[in-house]
């Protein structure tokens, strides 16, 4: 039973093995095979979790849980990454880039995102935590020839050390205390000394600082608009979907279960970093010029409103959480498969913002597409990502957050801005140089599909997902 449960994992750890042999035997000529069959493997994994396994409860002696929750948030790691390892195989240039290696360390990242969202061990959350991050400093410095892509590497790897000695220092503090690394030990001991414990509470903020880093919220942010913008795009893609939904469900499981009867305590930390994101995520995107450190900072914003579900706490907080990554990551990857269409004559890729210029004139269908994304990123409604934000105020006014609910409205509207500034560049200004024709069939495929799910359309997903986040939140408790 316990192997049946991890059997996603399993399909996705063997696959990962064998294709990093048929790449190391193949080299470059196994970029195709590989591609595809890290898809097929990802694909096969989300069908994996529609067994009955999934509510097998504790597993290994309580390292993970098998449960709707990490269910969840597995089938939207997967199919991001399915996504991810599709766009780049026409980005990268194929003789000289696309190596069979990417979609292996896409793979091995997504073991590690598995671990961590099924965690209930503080062993087990390092351990997934540490995987995927290995992975993903390989991913930022990609294109080994390109000094901005090596200097993304090298500052994620940095400040990520950095971070994770934060959340280790917090681990062991928090072991120190309690005498356990399981959730429901580290619960009990909080439950029994409340925060009065200072080496506890010292536990408690080391170790969300050290999550912090990985959602990116302020002020533990510094490393994504640089790494955003020096790293491939499709890396970037990735960056912004999976590992963000891996981190924030993680957070959401620690604060909820591991230290539930402190919330208190880090209710305090997690309303400060949700406004803190809002606020400077909305207005440290209104000087930039780059399409991908606007998307950054347009990150880090949604990752506050985001936790503002978290701070409300309950089930009803963990579901407005869960709703909410699920039109996050739509929204973020619609956006970033338009930003892949933006290429010069030559083939080039553009990042400037002034390259939008009259857009909606050479290229109507790319501006209507990309300007739904947009909209719907700052919740303007009728638009699908209008929901998620009025839920997670809901959450919050639910708990009484009414100050925190209001402040986060406000956040929304200085937030526009910066959006409307791309709609005006690609409806307003004057046309400049037009984007090289191309692109595959299956990234439009893509491109429409996002745009129809955050359309108006979107709203008839509320009943379904909502009662599949409800279910999964609940599973929770």
């Amino acid at each position: 039973m316990n192997f049946a449960a991890i059997l996603p994992e399993i399909i996705l750890t063997i696959g990962a093995l064998v294709l990093m042999m048929v790449a190391a035997f193949m080299g470059r000529r196994a970029s195709a095979l590989c591609s595809w069959s890290a898809v097929a493997l990802l694909l096969g994994a989300a069908m994996a979790l529609l067994g009955e396994p999934q509510r097998a409860g504790a597993l290994f002696g309580g390292l993970i849980a098998a449960d709707g929750f990490g269910a969840f948030g597995k089938l939207l790691i997967y199919l991001c990454a399915a996504v991810a390892v599709v766009i780049a195989h026409n980005w990268f240039e194929r003789d000289f880039e696309h190596a069979a290696e990417y979609p292996v360390l896409i793979l091995l990242a997504v073991v590690g995102m598995s671990v961590m969202v099924s965690a209930t061990n503080l062993m087990s959350l390092y351990v997934g935590l540490e995987l995927n991050s290995l992975a993903a400093y390989v991913l930022a410095s990609y294109r080994r020839t390109d000094e901005r892509s090596a200097e993304a590497g090298l500052k994620y790897f940095v400040l990520g050390a950095l971070a994770s000695g934060i959340l280790l220092y917090g681990i062991s503090l928090l072991y120190g205390f309690t005498g356990t690394t399981q959730f429901d030990g580290v619960a009990a001991a909080f439950l029994r000394d409340g925060t009065g414990s200072i080496g506890l509470l010292f536990g408690l903020v080391f170790t969300l600082a050290g999550l912090a880093f990985k959602i990116s919220a302020v002020p533990f942010h510094m490393w994504t608009p640089d790494v955003y913008e020096g790293a491939p795009t499709p890396v970037t893609a990735f960056f912004a979907s999976a590992p963000k939904v891996a981190a924030m469900l993680l957070g959401v499981r620690v604060c909820l279960d591991a230290l539930g009867p402190a919330i208190d305590a880090w209710r305090q930390i997690m309303t400060f970093a949700a406004l803190a994101s809002i606020f400077l995520g909305a207005v440290a995107a209104y000087g930039q010029t780059n399409i991908k450190r606007l998307l950054a900072y347009s990150s880090i914003n949604n990752v506050g409103f985001a936790l503002i579900g978290l701070v409300a706490g309950g089930v009803a907080g963990a579901s407005s959480v869960l709703f909410y990554m699920a039109v996050y990551v739509v929204m973020t990857l619609g956006a970033f498969l338009c930003v892949l269409r933006m290429k010069n004559e030559n083939g080039e890729p553009l990042e400037g913002i002034d390259s939008l210029s009259g857009l909606s004139q050479s290229r109507p269908g790319l501006a209507a597409a990309l300007a739904v994304f947009m909209f719907s990123l700052a919740g303007i409604p009728p638009l699908f990502g209008f929901w998620p934000k009025l839920m997670v105020f809901n959450a919050a006014v639910a708990e009484g957050l009414y100050p925190l609910a209001v402040a986060g409205i406000l956040g929304t509207v200085i937030g526009a801005f910066y959006y409307l500034k791309i709609i005006k560049v690609m409806y307003f200004d004057a046309p400049g140089a037009p984007y090289a024709r191309g692109g595959s069939g299956l990234e439009g495929a893509l491109i429409a599909l996002a745009a129809l799910v955050v359309s108006p359309l979107g709203y008839l997903l509320i009943g379904p997902l909502g009662q599949l986040t409800a279910n999964a939140a609940g599973s929770l408790f």
